[in-house]
């Protein structure tokens, strides 16, 4: 504690306010009451010197306990306070020891999560570089016309897969960022519907799949249209590739005082129910051997919605297929 200057500044004052008053004491009431005058300030001076030697020890403990956490350690041992300042202080390196433990295990979490992801997306990306490969090695030997264009369609569908593969990736790892910054304009639901549908003309039209749509005029969402277009893009082509042939897709808006609810019902054979808390979970493809993908479309298209203010959820419909239910709060 004397290490402290400004402790030693105050001894050294105090020892010279002892003697001042010794000798006016001396002066005022005799030797004795001079005796007593010194006796009563050095009394005084001793008990602030133990209270202040106490206090810079229990200051001490809590800097070595909180140098020690800082250090690694996991656990903060702190002693009881009495009321007053050194317990406020208690308390609030006692919140803060707690809130750094509690972003260290997030830290921990999501170091974890993000080896996860790349040990996944190394092997999403992986599976149909190996098919290309192996195409490539049976193109080297000069298979028939018929057999080499049949080869080079498939690489390019297995190219095309990787880029969207690629792409989806780096669509949510900008959200992740938090560098998207979408706009805030009225979105004519029929509109959103038409330019999501869009993509898919062709391949329904060759698959024989209907769609059917109940959206009222004029009815208007506030989010990014573009960003909103891929969501419920993401949402058909999961339709689409789950019912196959001969399929249908009902597509329904409601508009009610207190949200705006679209509906997407297709005609496939629904959700596993183990698979329901699932669906939107990154790189998860289903239990079923049906599934195609690589569990990105779903995952991406939940993070555009609800950072738009919007929800999303996912069920069996009562007569069959499988339902999505995407709500905005008017």
């Amino acid at each position: 504690m004397l290490r402290n200057k400004e402790i030693r500044r105050f001894a050294g004052l105090f020892l010279l306010l002892t003697v001042a008053a010794g000798a006016a004491g001396l002066v005022l009431f005799g030797p004795a009451g001079g005796v007593w005058t010194a006796v009563l300030a050095a009394s005084y001076g001793a008990a602030f010197f133990v209270f202040t030697k106490k206090r810079y020890e229990r200051i001490a403990d809590l800097s070595g306990q909180i140098d020690q956490v800082l250090h690694g350690q996991d656990r903060l041992c702190v002693s009881g306070e009495e009321e007053g300042e050194l317990s406020i202080l208690q308390s609030e390196i006692r919140k803060m020891t707690l809130r750094l433990r509690e972003q260290n295990a997030e830290l921990q979490k999501e170091k974890e999560r993000l080896a996860d992801s790349l040990a996944d997306i190394a092997h999403q990306i992986r599976t149909p570089l190996t098919s290309v490969n192996l195409i490539l090695s049976l193109l080297e030997n000069d298979p028939g016309e018929e057999r080499r264009l049949a080869l080079l369609r498939e690489e390019e569908e297995l190219l095309a897969r990787v880029d969207g593969l690629i792409t989806s990736l780096l669509k949510l790892s900008r959200l992740d960022a938090g560098i998207v910054i979408f706009q805030k304009v009225p979105v004519e639901v029929r509109g959103l519907i038409r330019a999501s549908l869009q993509p898919f003309l062709i391949s329904m039209d060759l698959h024989d799949i209907s769609v059917q749509t109940e959206i009222p005029e004029h009815v208007c969402i506030q989010g990014d249209p573009d960003w909103l277009s891929q969501a419920v893009q993401n949402l058909i082509k999961n339709c689409v590739e789950s019912i196959g042939d001969h399929g249908r897709i009902e597509i329904v808006c409601e508009d009610t005082p207190l949200f705006t609810e679209l509906r997407i019902h297709d005609s496939g054979a629904g959700f596993a129910q183990e698979d329901l808390s699932h669906l939107f979970d990154r790189f998860y493809r289903g239990k079923s051997e049906k599934s195609s993908g690589y569990g990105i479309g779903l995952a991406l298209g939940k993070s555009v919605i609800t950072r738009q203010g919007g929800t999303i959820t996912a069920r069996n419909h009562p007569d069959g297929g499988a339902v999505f239910l995407i709500r905005f709060p008017v």
